[in-house]
């Protein structure tokens, strides 16, 4: 009776969800605390950490802490840490789940600490970033969980990989493997923080069958076992189903201990919100409850939240969107792709259309705005999603996504600091430098001119206390050479600006390469700013520079 129930509420809800498929909620990041700062300089978010990041000296959270003077001095007022909780094995990321009550505390998986350190640098370290004027951000890995303790024997249906909504035979008894066993005991952590123990009942779905040796992907099956949830992306089907052990967010023990959390983590290490992870195979129900449930419990109405639905087509994006009714913002992944279709296609790429089936361009009021993160790095063992945004075209991107005044953009740390993955200097240099253009400079409306294929640029008008700054990008071939350029000369584009009446006479000056070249504004208040073929360029009053 109570599943037929279920299914009617599902139904109804699903119907509400289509008759206000097309009512848009207020955007999410004017209501959400983006910096701790008083005053009105620019937010920025860092993401401190890559996939296999590790320091030779210290644990990461002493890294981080050793770290946040300088981030603060960068403008970084939001930084996102890598999940705290304890994983299947000593080096696991955090993405490999297996205690989220255990940030580094007790003797689980033949460790105390974390592959980031233990518990106390954790406190510790956002202790002094919050001290900084920085928040935290806490990745919340809400959808699997892996590395149990004993085995369970349980009926389970095999699906088609490919279609999860098609069985493959009838439910059959099966046995979890040794790597990702049902039944979590925690017997380490002895019942603090959570007396909660979890079960088969507590979980959807799983990979293996150790008895048969086959890998696949099975549906768990009882009288109790409502099969995938219907609040999931329909790609494959149903995709539910990602990794590990897949979490059932309908059940109300798995609900409560989860809501629960959500508050705890946030009181016991001072985090300011979270970054969800692979929201796409979690039921949306349930993480709309988890982060009104956090809200309300801390009353914190401007908590903030960014969520990872990692695909390049906004359409499906969209709906997620307006199903988060404004209380979460969105990783723009379509904007990523274009960055990393763009520094492939070179000069064939058309920069008038960057920002075009995009978060940002859709509702910049969602956007998380970011280059690449730990999920894009190329050559990664057990990396899906690799779109790698070339050395070619980086400094493009960030100059983008920092100085265009629309979305929240995010560093990644792998393109700030020197690390074995994915470091060029020549990016780090740069990107430090546009870091300190957003923090002093790139305030005021904006003009857009994009009207060349291969250089586009835009102007900051200012705030009064601050002038502004012009910005030109360029994706030319720096091999081609511009019509009138001499031998040994760099080829330059050329874009005018209306820099407005109360400039003329002002002069500007270039903060890149070629840098302190000077550009006088005409009685029209008119100025013609260049861009090196293949480069960036920013130009700033330069009384504005003295000063």
């Amino acid at each position: 009776m109570l599943l037929i129930w279920d299914a009617f509420a599902d139904n109804l809800l699903k119907a509400w969800e289509r008759i206000a498929f097309w009512r848009n909620p207020t955007p999410a990041l004017p209501n959400m605390r983006l910096s701790p700062r008083d005053g009105d300089e620019n937010p920025l978010m860092v993401q401190f950490f890559t996939w296999d990041c590790s320091h030779p000296h210290m644990s990461w959270w002493k890294h981080f802490e050793s770290e946040v003077p300088n981030l603060a001095a960068l403008g970084v007022t939001q930084v996102w840490l890598p999940p705290p909780n304890k994983a299947m094995r000593k080096e696991g990321q955090g993405y490999d789940a297996y205690d989220l009550w255990d940030l580094g505390e007790f003797y689980q998986k033949g460790t105390i600490a974390t592959r980031w350190g233990t518990k106390e640098e954790l406190v510790k370290a956002m202790s002094t970033a919050n001290a900084h004027g920085i928040d935290v951000l806490i990745d919340a890995v809400l959808n699997h969980k892996l590395g149990a303790d004993r085995p369970e024997k349980f009926m389970a249906v095999p699906v088609d990989p490919s279609n999860r909504l098609k069985d493959l035979g009838p439910a059959r008894e099966i046995e979890a493997s040794t790597s990702g066993w049902t039944a979590f005991d925690f017997l380490g952590r002895g019942g603090k923080y959570s007396s909660f123990k979890w079960t088969y009942e507590h979980f959807s779905g799983l990979d293996w069958d150790h008895r048969t040796r086959a890998k696949g992907v099975y549906r768990i099956a009882s009288p109790n076992h409502q099969g995938w949830s219907r609040w999931v992306d329909t790609e494959l089907g149903n995709y539910d189903y990602l990794l590990g052990i897949d979490i059932d967010h309908r059940h109300p023990d798995v609900r409560k201990d989860l809501l629960d959390w959500g508050a705890w983590v946030l009181q016991t290490t001072g985090g300011a919100g979270f970054r969800l992870d692979a929201i796409k195979h979690m039921d949306r129900r349930f993480l709309l409850s988890f982060i009104k449930h956090v809200r309300e419990r801390l009353g914190r109405n401007d908590l903030f939240s960014v969520a990872e639905y990692w695909s390049s087509n906004i359409e499906l994006i969209k709906p997620y969107i307006r199903s988060f009714e404004g209380l979460v913002t969105f990783f723009d992944v379509p904007l990523h792709y274009n960055f990393h279709d763009a520094s492939k296609a070179g000069s064939r790429y058309d920069l008038r259309k960057i920002l075009d089936k995009t978060i940002l361009k859709y509702r910049p009021g969602d956007a998380v705005t970011f280059v690449d993160n730990h999920d894009s790095i190329p050559q990664q063992i057990g990396q899906t999603l690799e779109s790698w945004v070339g050395s070619n075209f980086k400094l493009q991107a960030y100059a983008l996504i920092l100085l265009y005044g629309e979305g929240h953009p995010c560093v990644f740390y792998g393109d700030l600091y020197p690390n074995r993955e994915c470091y060029d200097e020549n990016v780090a240099q740069g990107l430090r430098r546009l870091m300190d253009v957003r923090r002093k400079f790139a305030y005021g409306q904006r003009a857009d001119y994009f009207q060349q294929m291969n250089c586009i640029g835009f102007l900051r008008k200012g705030d009064g206390s601050r002038g502004g700054c012009a910005v030109l990008v360029s994706n030319a071939d720096c091999l081609e050479k511009q019509e009138g350029a001499g031998a040994g000369q760099t080829p330059t584009h050329t874009i005018r600006m209306d820099v407005g009446l109360d400039n003329v006479n002002a002069k500007y000056r270039s903060l890149f390469h070629p840098e302190g070249t000077t550009v006088e504004i005409g009685s029209d208040g008119w100025a013609s700013f260049t861009c090196p073929f293949g480069g960036v360029q920013v130009w700033v009053k330069d009384s504005d520079v003295d000063s």
